[in-house]
């Protein structure tokens, strides 16, 4: 999300770092627009997920719009520790640096709701143990039910995931 957050008078003036913990995202926002959000699997890594567009993310993703911010920022002044890892090579290339970091990464499969397809995956993955507590807390509401490394997974409203058979109709990423 790249807008300033203001308070909701519409005055202009910018919230503080509390207020903004307080702002709910909603689905309206997201529909076609490119959204990333991020959850913790069974083992405790942690994923980032584009949603490219589509609103079918975890209720529970869209619940705080600071502590969103604040997860991309803890991943995004990580230090880069290992080279890409983007299987399929090509344009996912540029969708590595969260991998780079530690971060599984996973991008929509267009025309399939809900259903992503895995971009790059670390080599020595980072755990919620490594986060600061505010974030843990965070990315324990959005604990998914699958192991990240998943070819494809899907993950609906609800927060319910789990691996799903690739569409043979679907060319492979290049």
């Amino acid at each position: 999300m790249s807008r300033a957050p203001t308070d909701p008078d519409s005055t202009g003036t910018p919230l503080t770092q509390e207020e903004l913990l307080q702002v709910v995202i909603t689905r309206e926002e997201i529909r076609d627009v490119e959204f990333d959000w991020f959850a913790a699997d069974t083992r405790g890594h942690v994923a980032q997920f584009l949603a490219a567009g589509d609103d079918t993310v975890p209720e529970a993703a869209l619940q705080s719009e600071g502590l969103l911010e604040r997860t991309h920022v803890w991943i995004d002044v990580r230090p880069e520790t290992e080279d890409p890892n983007a299987p399929a090579g090509g344009f996912d290339e540029h969708l590595t640096p969260a991998q780079r970091r530690g971060a599984f990464v996973y991008d929509r499969i267009p025309g399939r709701a809900g259903v992503y397809r895995l971009v790059a995956a670390p080599r020595t993955p980072f755990t919620l143990s490594d986060m600061p507590a505010n974030l843990q807390a965070y990315l324990n509401t959005l604990r998914l039910n699958v192991t990240f490394g998943a070819p494809h997974l899907f993950i609906g409203p609800d927060g319910r995931a789990h691996e799903v058979t690739p569409d043979p109709e679907t060319p492979p990423a290049t």
